[in-house]
């Protein structure tokens, strides 16, 4: 059967010269895994090219409900990038958050504010002029709402420790080894001040910026299951060096 939905293309795998196995966050159908045609004749209906990551597609789809891999019949954007392809700080940010989405996003059912979120996320990412260097940082804490794992700076006071593993603020160290002294806190109470309209006012030096990304990406590791290493971080950070 044939379906309409829109999708955020979230990983792609080349199958043989011919096809392609493209993971996609849908709108309709959450996350959905589908056999692309898309050799390189003029006449093949999806192009390589639509299939970059975290390219927003308006999709047609054949899926029958006994089959975990699905097929795209035809496919365009929905969201034409003016800077993402052509700005290597976004190109590698994208591929970084497109590599997170991937192994965070599980569900194969429609969440249409976790779709909304990310299709204004990546427009802002887009257009944004000014706080780059900090949008991953933001996309990640404003992701965890959506994961249900949101930390919290409610209880936060100078000299205070978070709690990776409660996401909380606290006076005293917790009976665990989770937790960030009171340096790196201080940072992370501001980056929970952050959203992508004011990210651009927050500065935090190279270092300061490596050892945040490592720890949000450790409370998403001890917040969600069969969460890895992310192989395109090293390549992110390099080019803030």
């Amino acid at each position: 059967m044939l379906h309409k939905t829109n999708g955020i293309v979230l990983h792609c795998l080349p199958y043989n010269d011919n096809y392609m196995i493209v993971t996609i966050y849908t709108e309709v159908f959450g996350r959905s895994t589908y056999l692309v045609a898309c050799s390189r004749s003029k006449k093949t209906k999806v192009s390589r090219s639509l299939l970059q990551p975290l390219s927003v597609l308006e999709l047609e789809v054949e899926r029958q409900n006994n089959r975990d891999i699905h097929r795209i019949k035809e496919a365009k954007s929905r969201i034409i990038f003016t800077q993402i392809n052509i700005h290597p700080v976004k190109n590698a940010i994208v591929l970084f958050l497109a590599e997170v989405l991937y192994r965070t996003i599980q569900e194969k059912e429609a969440n249409q504010a976790l779709y909304d979120y990310l299709c204004r996320a990546i427009r802002w990412l887009d257009i944004a002029d000014a706080g780059v260097a900090n949008f991953h940082l933001t996309f990640l804490l404003q992701l965890s709402v959506y994961l249900g794992i949101r930390p919290t700076n409610k209880s936060f006071t100078p000299g205070s420790y978070f709690d990776l593993v409660n996401g909380i603020f606290l006076k005293t160290p917790p009976n665990h080894c989770n937790y960030l002294d009171k340096n790196d806190s201080i940072v992370f109470d501001r980056l929970l001040r952050m959203n992508f309209e004011n990210m651009a006012l927050y500065t935090f030096t190279r270092q300061e910026r490596a050892t945040i990304i490592r720890h949000i990406l450790a409370y998403y590791r001890l917040h969600l299951s069969d969460f890895p290493e992310i192989k395109s971080l090293a390549v992110m950070q390099s080019l803030f060096d």
